[in-house]
């Protein structure tokens, strides 16, 4: 087998691997461009995001004004056994902590009160749109459960994949002569194309 022939199969079985990855990513960019559009759709079911789930007394401890929130995320994620599920935390003023517990079928907001010691536990509603973007966002290696880290190791060999990709194609784009003007027509078209928008954007 030569060289060509040899590209030619990685390329072709590579497409073949990437393409639930390639569909994911195409599929979950449009709510992330029309998100006008789809919050007004939801919007006209008249139907609430978040539903209490609980409410009451709860007493966290002092919070650090400077540090790492996660070990206090970690700790309220598993008072409430949300602990096998990835969580993210954030104050949005000095008198709330809010944890964000979330897979990407289902989502949990708990909301801190730190003076009152009380604590608000919401659940989200499932819409399609917040399950592809967060397909879409899901990356990091924050949460060192198995299944997270693995998700993260197999986006980063799909980004490389991309890459072998894209390089597979040009090395078969060049090995073919005959269709090197329009290639060129193809490369140039793309990367100005990009450079426009990198400059008015």
């Amino acid at each position: 087998m030569t060289y060509s022939h040899l590209n030619r199969r990685v390329h072709l079985y590579l497409g073949l691997f990437l393409t639930p990855w390639v569909l994911m990513y195409a599929v979950s960019s449009i709510p992330f461009a029309h998100n006008v559009f789809f919050e007004q759709r939801d919007k006209a079911l008249n139907l609430p995001l978040w539903t209490k789930t609980f409410e009451g007394a709860y007493d966290l401890g002092p919070i650090p004004e400077a540090g790492s929130l996660r070990p206090l995320a970690a700790k309220v994620a598993r008072d409430f056994r949300l602990q096998d599920e990835s969580f993210g935390a954030y104050r949005p003023n000095p008198q709330q902590l809010i944890v964000y517990v979330h897979t990407f079928w289902r989502a949990t907001q708990l909301r801190y009160y730190v003076n009152e010691k009380r604590i608000v536990v919401e659940r989200r509603r499932f819409r399609w749109e917040h399950f592809l973007t967060g397909m879409h966002a899901r990356g990091g290696f924050e949460d060192h459960r198995f299944f997270p880290v693995a998700w993260s190791l197999v986006v980063d060999l799909v980004c490389l994949g991309f890459l072998l990709w894209i390089v597979s194609g040009i090395y078969m784009w060049w090995s073919l002569p005959g269709l090197r003007n329009w290639g060129w027509v193809a490369v140039v078209g793309g990367m100005l194309s990009f450079i426009l928008f990198l400059w008015r954007l």
